[in-house]
């Protein structure tokens, strides 16, 4: 009780003494110290345990442990999240999407360290996913709370849970501008100064965080050598076309393997089918074990024969045909190994898998020009603009692909290059895939946050809050005589006709009964089913808001009922949802 009320006290000191402005910028910066913590935390625990359990381990594909490895991993992330948390827990970056749009971004507290605890099992034990997207999870789970506990508005408390996935970013890339565009471009949130400034702190100050507690550890060791040329134009032109068909193949593996994952019920039967295509994958194809940033360097460093350590394909390395498949093969099933891993029960992000199929799909396709002598490339630059590519084709943010390479290679070199494959990727995409893995599921639910407002005010907007209930019913063999009686003691001028099993079987309007409504002669012949009019159209309390407006404009009626499951609920006007609209309109404005 003593607590609560310093807790009061702080809160009304702080009205009094600190700006709304001011407080939400310091709460950005204690939501960026924290994202950076938390991200630090997170890569160190993976790498730890990668190292752990790969340590000593004879270069060869007899090694069977990297068939059993992921099996492990995934186990003691169901296991954690089923014996020891007892809660579900969404993937990544969805999941944050999702709070946004239907829980007033509010995200429960156990996911400030739910995704840290599985995805580490996942990851560290071989998943073949990434670290980005529950780094995401957890620090828009931070900035969430940070704001709920800072007592304020569902706008701020939206800024802040971005401030989360901004520094969630900022730290595990170190890539603070790229940040804060990830937030603005897949957070969904709006550019104004009042949301960039608080993005800047939290950003800045998540990676200076990181890179206090980590050093001056980079994540891909790249210089740039070979400076864009304009006769590359085309072949970059080509390479964005590839990229955005590669996205769009991983994309649509991913949901068809998600779908058929979806149906199997039993928990453990599905780690074992998934577990065991994983291990089998990664047996076979070590790099496709964990995140794939060892790969990543490996190319980069021009040096592609080590990818083959512990291959079968290990005698045939010097064959540069043969390494061209290798890769086309390791395009094709890391798609597979991705989807698996989620759909066997781990939890993990898209994020690496597609830094991974961009490096290889690069590699793979600046390798075939150079082989068969059409026009010599650089095969580095291909792989980091090939990177840019699947990730805008993927995610659908070709800004956040374009500045998170150009960042994290410290060099603005490649900056024409990579704006032509991000954008004709994105469009490639885009035009196959209307919707990213992120937002695929949200998008088809109604439930979508979009940069447009009206949409996105549309989406706030929730039919159960506007159900009106205080229409008086009236039951098909009720006398006019008693109708008049219950028309005089009602404000409204529409009166729903149910059955006995509460069931809407028409409606009476004044209009329909103004001319004999004083005509007692028939107040004992007549009967409201003598006339009663059909409903123009109804909606269910389930109708996204967008639908239920497609409703009204066909029909042109001003007031519709909500049916669910055949029950009449009351009605809902088209007044009431404009003043809501406005209403909402406004705070999602200021």
């Amino acid at each position: 009780m003593n607590q609560r009320k310093s807790i009061t006290a702080f809160h009304l000191w702080r009205r009094r003494n600190i700006a709304t402005k001011q407080w939400i910028m310091l709460l950005s910066i204690a939501v960026g110290f924290a994202s950076g913590i938390s991200a630090v935390i997170m890569k160190n625990l993976v790498h730890w345990v990668q190292s752990l359990l790969t340590h000593s381990f004879v270069v060869s594909y007899h090694s069977y442990l990297y068939f059993i490895f992921p099996i492990i991993g995934i186990f003691l992330t169901i296991l954690f999240l089923k014996v020891v948390l007892k809660k579900k827990v969404g993937h990544g970056i969805p999941s944050t999407l999702y709070a946004i749009s239907t829980k007033n971004s509010v995200i429960q507290r156990f996911n400030m360290y739910a995704s840290v605890v599985s995805s580490v099992f996942t990851v560290g034990f071989g998943g073949s996913v990434g670290l980005e997207g529950p780094a995401v999870s957890t620090a828009s789970a931070i900035g969430s709370n940070v704001g709920r506990a800072g007592r304020v508005n569902y706008k701020a408390t939206t800024l802040l849970l971005g401030c989360g996935a901004a520094g969630a970013m900022a730290g595990i890339f170190n890539a603070p501008i790229a940040a804060i565009v990830f937030a603005l471009e897949v957070i969904m949130l709006d550019l104004t100064a009042g949301s960039l400034i608080p993005l800047l702190l939290a950003s800045v100050s998540a990676a200076l965080t990181s890179h206090f507690i980590a050093g001056d550890s980079v994540l891909f060791n790249v210089e740039i050598t070979e400076l864009f040329t304009l006769n590359d134009t085309l072949f970059y032109v080509l390479l964005g076309v590839f990229s955005g068909l590669v996205s769009v193949y991983f994309s649509k593996v991913y949901w068809a393997i998600e779908e058929r994952f979806a149906r199997i019920h039993n928990a453990y039967y599905r780690l074992l089918l998934g577990g065991s295509i994983l291990g089998g994958l990664v047996f076979i194809i070590p790099p496709l074990y964990g995140e794939g940033f060892a790969t990543i360097n490996v190319l980069l460093s021009g040096d592609y024969k080590e990818v083959f350590n512990g291959s079968l394909l290990y005698e045939y390395r010097d064959n540069v045909l043969i390494a061209i498949g290798l890769f086309f093969i390791m395009i094709i099933f890391k798609a597979v190994a991705t989807s698996v891993t989620f759909g066997a029960g781990g939890v993990g992000g898209i994020f690496a898998p597609s830094l991974f199929l961009g490096a290889t799909s690069g590699f793979v396709f600046a390798k075939a020009i150079n082989y068969f002598n059409f026009f010599q490339v650089s095969e580095k630059n291909f792989i980091l603009v090939g990177m840019a590519g699947i990730l805008a084709g993927v995610l659908h943010a070709p800004l956040t692909a374009l500045f998170l390479i150009a960042e994290i290679t410290a060099s603005y070199d490649l900056i024409i290059p990579l704006m032509v494959t991000a954008a004709i990727s994105f469009l490639t995409a885009k035009y196959f895939v209307p919707h990213s893995l992120y937002t695929m599921q949200l998008a088809k639910r109604g439930e979508l946050i979009t940069h447009d407002k009206d949409k996105a005010v549309l989406t706030l907007m929730k039919l159960q809050s506007e159900v009106e209930t205080d229409f008086k019913a009236v039951h098909p063999a009720t006398s006019l005589g008693e109708l008049v009686k219950v028309v005089a003691k009602s404000k409204r001028n529409i009166f729903p006709v149910i059955d006995n099993k509460n069931q809407l079987l028409g409606i009476v309007t004044l209009d329909d009964i103004r001319k004999i409504m004083f005509d007692a002669n028939q107040y004992d012949t007549l009967h409201v089913s003598d006339f009663m009019s059909d409903y123009p159209d109804c909606v269910s309390s389930s109708d996204t808001m967008d639908s239920v407006m497609q409703k009204f404009q066909r029909t042109g009626a001003w007031n519709l009922p909500v049916i669910n499951d055949g029950d009449y609920i009351g009605f809902v006007s088209k007044s009431k949802l404009f003043n809501a609209y406005r209403k909402i309109l406004m705070d999602f404005s200021e």
